[in-house]
């Protein structure tokens, strides 16, 4: 539908609305509300899964430890930004180390208050040019002849699959390999006598999905699927956007040399600098320790 069909289409369906009898049929009218707002954001390039909540992972690249601790920095620094945007998170599957760090680590994050008939981006709209190699540069606390150390943490943002968009993607048994384990998550006693953890590769694509955090096997599963379902979508979207513009967009195997988006250097000077919007500040402690990221996302949402 182009943009002027689009136009007079919404045009429509607001003047429906001024009819005396268009709230008597309640269900009809809200349906035409949604509608309307759909309308409204295909004109404005706004996706269908951009209201939507999303699912984060955080990977650790190269530098060992520092990597590790790092990712366990990004993190605190995104939870920073999921309060102070009210949003709610919780973690689907970690992998720790000895030290706070983290190998890796899917959060979920929601918007409990966001109607999604309203206009806006929800969590998967404004976090998902966050995807990306992230970068530190700093005096590494794990080494004892004090040099200045390089770390890469790989973060990834896809789109939380509702129960009302789960069809959206379809998925055949026959390309799954579903990995049972004993959950390290919570659960309570039980967490170590059943094989509650569930891992699910997609063997076509080799894309895979884990989740520990729920109590039973099948609410694991369930979300596992969802997870791959997001991971699959985001790959289609990359390689849709990148057949658009006529470039190759390559996936991110080698983590320490993808295309890093953003660095943090905490030393010789203080710096963060996003590479693709060039916006940069040297308040390091309020993006990493207050998770103020307003400025680098914005500036994301024009690319």
């Amino acid at each position: 539908m182009d943009k002027q069909k689009t136009e007079q289409k919404i045009k429509e369906l607001e003047e429906a609305m001024i009819e005396p009898d268009f709230w008597n049929n309640k269900d009809r009218a809200q349906a035409t509300i949604k509608e309307i707002q759909k309308l409204k954001d295909n004109l404005e390039g706004v996706g269908q899964y951009d209201k939507g909540d999303a699912v984060m992972t955080i990977f650790s690249g190269a530098g060992g430890d520092d990597a590790e601790d790092f990712s366990a920095m990004l993190l605190r620094m995104y939870f920073k930004y999921f309060e102070k945007k009210k949003w709610s998170y919780s973690v689907l599957h970690e992998n720790k180390n000895d030290h706070g760090g983290y190998r890796n680590i899917t959060v979920e994050i929601t918007n409990p208050t966001f109607a999604k008939a309203t206009a806006g981006f929800g969590p998967y709209g404004t976090l998902k040019n966050e995807s990306g190699v992230h970068r530190l540069v700093r005096i590494s606390p794990f080494n004892a002849n004090q040099k200045r150390h390089t770390s890469f943490s790989m973060v990834e943002v896809i789109p939380k699959f509702e129960k009302q968009n789960e069809n959206d993607i379809e998925l055949k048994d026959d390309d799954l390999k579903v990995e049972l384990s004993r959950s390290s998550g919570p659960g309570g006693q039980n967490v170590n006598k059943r094989e509650t953890a569930v891992r699910i590769v997609h063997i076509p694509t080799n894309l895979s999905a884990q989740a520990d955090g729920e109590r039973s096997q099948a609410q694991n599963k369930e979300k596992a699927l969802a997870i791959l379902k997001g991971k699959i979508y985001k790959a289609l979207e990359e390689k849709r956007i990148s057949k658009e513009k006529g470039m190759y967009i390559s996936k991110t195997t080698e983590i320490e040399w993808g295309n890093q988006i953003r660095s943090y250097v905490l030393h010789p000077y203080k710096m963060v600098k996003d590479r693709r919007t060039g916006v940069e500040t040297s308040n390091v402690e309020a993006v990493l320790e207050q998770g103020e990221l307003d400025e680098f996302i914005e500036a994301e949402k024009s690319l």
